[in-house]
């Protein structure tokens, strides 16, 4: 073999090593169940599962590296509030590997057309367990846990943090969690100074849970409400341990007779014969509060829907702050500011398609008659 043959071959045989490396390079990721998983060293390939998971890859910019979806993904519903969905109509068209609220069905997993590198997961106690899902995929899962703003804040930051270690997006979810906090601290800052007694009283009803509830259904620690230091009825001695959605009785909402209503409009998939705006119209416990009487009544976007939308948090946060506050916060112009927060999470003013899937209702007074 002469000289210039053998430093071919060599150079071949240090090439297919190199590229053998590079295939199986891989790092460590901890995920929300303190367990070490392997994963690739780049990914580009991915799914979703569990409530919420699609809408925090979309934070990160990720999701031109899903290559299937659960089946709420491609459903055409007459309402929708999940403006990842709306930034992403491309899910829509991708194949289904099970079911919604993380139902994963194995076989259908590994017989994608482009074979997933990494599973991500949310609500891992529900739907497939991510261990057997593992195991009977041979495809990683990394799990996450997916917080909310108020109590677990902390936990939706680290859900942030792994998948921006695992999808090699650490700057970006770093800025995503800056986000949040300068949007909360804002919030805060503006109405910390007020006084109880200038503060009008208030309540949202028609919080989603699960799928659609009268106008009973609140959370007591609504995070629009906390984030601006409002006087929110529910939150009350009883309800102070009480840190998801539940049911106000009717007659305490009549008896503390709050100033000002919110209804999450999440309750008009109910139907036009039931849910929160036929009770506010109809119910004779609702029509005697004041609030409906004077037409202090406002339309806001879906806190639930498929999980916690944390956008749509924020972008009420500060509609309600409008309504509340209007001194405190005269220089907000709230629909553009939900189009601020959609296009820095998801690179797309999105209000107005939000506004068009509950009839124009958003951040509007509401039209009993």
């Amino acid at each position: 073999m002469n000289r210039v043959v053998f430093k071919l071959c060599l150079c071949l045989i240090c090439l297919v090593f190199a590229a053998t490396a590079c295939a199986q390079a891989t790092k460590q990721i901890t995920d929300a169940a303190g367990r070490t998983i392997v994963i690739p060293k780049k990914v580009d390939h991915i799914i979703c599962s569990g409530s919420g998971c699609l809408r925090l890859v979309s934070y990160l910019g990720a999701q031109n590296l899903v290559v299937g979806v659960d089946n709420i993904e491609t459903r055409n519903n007459k309402f929708d509030a999940r403006p990842y969905s709306f930034a992403n109509p491309q899910f829509k068209h991708l194949p289904v590997f099970g079911e919604f609220r993380g139902r994963d069905i194995p076989e259908k997993i590994i017989s994608l057309p482009v074979l997933p590198q990494v599973i991500f997961k949310t609500y891992a106690g529900s739907g497939y367990d991510p261990v057997k899902l593992s195991k009977k995929t041979k495809i990683p899962v990394v799990t996450l846990e997916y917080g909310d703003l108020v109590h677990n804040r902390k936990a939706f930051y680290a859900a942030l943090t792994i998948l921006g270690q695992a999808l090699d997006r650490q700057a970006r979810a770093k800025e995503v969690i800056r986000f949040f906090d300068n949007q909360i601290r804002q919030l805060e800052t503006r109405t910390q100074d007020i006084p109880d007694a200038q503060k009008k009283s208030c309540f949202v009803g028609g919080i989603a849970f699960k799928g659609p509830h009268g106008f009973s259904s609140t959370e007591p620690h609504y995070p629009p409400f906390q984030f601006i230091n409002a006087k929110n009825i529910a939150n009350t001695v009883e309800t102070a341990t009480t840190f998801r959605q539940s049911n106000f009785s009717k007659e305490k909402i009549l008896v503390m007779n709050p100033d000002v209503l919110f209804l999450d409009l999440s309750t008009l998939q109910m139907g036009e014969d039931q849910g929160g705006l036929h009770e506010l119209k109809h119910d004779p416990v609702f029509q005697g509060l004041t609030a409906v009487e004077t037409r202090e009544v406002f339309g806001v976007l879906p806190y639930n829907w498929y999980t916690q939308n944390f956008g749509s948090i924020l972008a009420d946060a500060w509609y309600i702050g409008k309504i509340l506050y209007p001194k405190q916060f005269s220089d907000i112009v709230p629909k553009k500011k939900a189009d601020q927060i959609y296009t820095f999470l998801l690179s797309k003013p999105l209000f107005e398609q939000m506004n068009a899937s509950f009839k124009q209702m958003v951040f509007e007074r509401i039209d009993l008659n």
